[in-house]
């Protein structure tokens, strides 16, 4: 069975692009953004396949 984990990461508008790119390139993928607590923020919630330890 697949597993997952999942971070919140808090994304400020002037540097969203390079915020997510430097997720994606650690292998998180972008599930959804929401408003965050100001107009100058938002929160991506991100996932990425569990590496499993043997």
């Amino acid at each position: 069975m697949q597993k997952w984990e999942y971070a919140t990461v808090p994304l400020l508008v002037h540097a969203t692009k390079q915020i997510l790119d430097n997720w994606g390139d650690d292998g998180w993928e972008l599930v959804a953004v929401i408003p965050g607590p100001n107009p100058e923020q938002l929160v991506a919630y991100m996932k990425r396949e569990k590496s499993l330890c043997v």
